[in-house]
């Protein structure tokens, strides 16, 4: 999905990082600054990076928590997006937005999209189909909030497609700027191929951010994440022009968070390209390349 050029780079302010427990660092801002909050917690996988692995009971309570007091930073026109995949226990899939469904619910927030993040990498099962997608739960505290749809059009599928018929004969039947693009966003995961890969074994595409950043805030507006991991939210608003906070305790994925923000501000950060075509093996490579140019 080739989205529309995102023009200038913009000059971005100082972002606001610490390696520090996300409860601590929330209570010391203050109430109804932050106009997106967008990020994805540790799923309970047990894995690793996870440390302990909690009962979906335990994991539940904390996420609570967390939205209570995101709930409290998020500015009357702002948007939450948790950023979530499945926890498996004895073979059984658990969807956890289905989990977090009420939680949000409980705090007054309405849901406006569940965006499914497809990808066409990952383990492969044995006993069911191998999983491709995530989803994002995108939450507003009010019906009054930032929704900027130009910024993120797709091209139509038939730009110069005109009315045939009727008061309208003659015009073009689309939207000249583009089309509203899908709840189904195709993006590469990182991988270890990708120009993003870092030290993190399980971090968000930029460019899935730079999405919500460009339709869900103003230039002026602030973006938080909770689970701040390497910073890959962080250097999403930065690219646009916002101010940028976020905090995690593993002082690893912080380092490389301002390591990531040092290369942002030097010109050396390789990130993916927006819209950017994905990869099609049966095409011809002159095909390929005229796609990515």
């Amino acid at each position: 999905m080739k989205m529309r050029s995102l023009g200038k780079m913009f000059h971005s302010p100082e972002p606001v990082v610490a390696c520090e427990d996300n409860m601590a660092f929330m209570e010391k801002l203050s109430g109804e600054t932050m106009a997106l909050i967008v990020t994805s917690p540790p799923y309970n996988l047990g894995k690793a990076y996870e440390g302990r692995r909690s009962s979906l009971d335990e994991w539940l309570e904390g996420q609570k928590r967390v939205v209570a007091e995101c709930v409290r930073l998020l500015r009357t026109d702002g948007s939450i997006c948790w950023q979530v995949g499945n926890s498996v226990e004895k073979g059984a899939v658990i969807p956890l937005d289905a989990l977090l469904y009420p939680v949000f619910l409980e705090f007054g927030l309405k849901l406006r999209n569940r965006i499914v993040w497809h990808f066409g990498h990952g383990l492969h099962c044995s006993r069911r189909l191998s999983g491709r997608y995530e989803t994002i739960n995108w939450w507003t505290k009010t019906d009054e909030y930032v929704w900027n749809l130009d910024p993120i059009r797709v091209p139509s599928k038939y730009p110069g497609k005109r009315h045939f018929k009727g008061p309208k004969i003659g015009q073009l039947s689309g939207n000249p700027k583009g089309k509203n693009p899908s709840d189904v966003w195709e993006i590469p995961n990182v991988k270890s191929n990708h120009p993003e890969k870092t030290n993190h074994p399980c971090q968000f595409p930029v460019e899935l951010v730079e999405r919500l950043v460009l339709s869900m805030t103003h230039a002026d507006g602030a973006v938080f994440d909770p689970y701040m991991g390497v910073g890959s939210t962080i250097i999403a608003a930065l690219k646009h022009g916002r101010m940028a906070y976020g905090c995690d305790i593993v002082p690893e994925y912080v380092e490389t968070a301002r390591e990531r923000i040092a290369q942002y501000y030097a010109g050396t950060l390789k990130t993916r390209p927006v819209g950017k075509p994905i990869y099609d093996p049966t095409k011809p490579k002159g095909e390929q390349e005229a796609a990515h140019a």
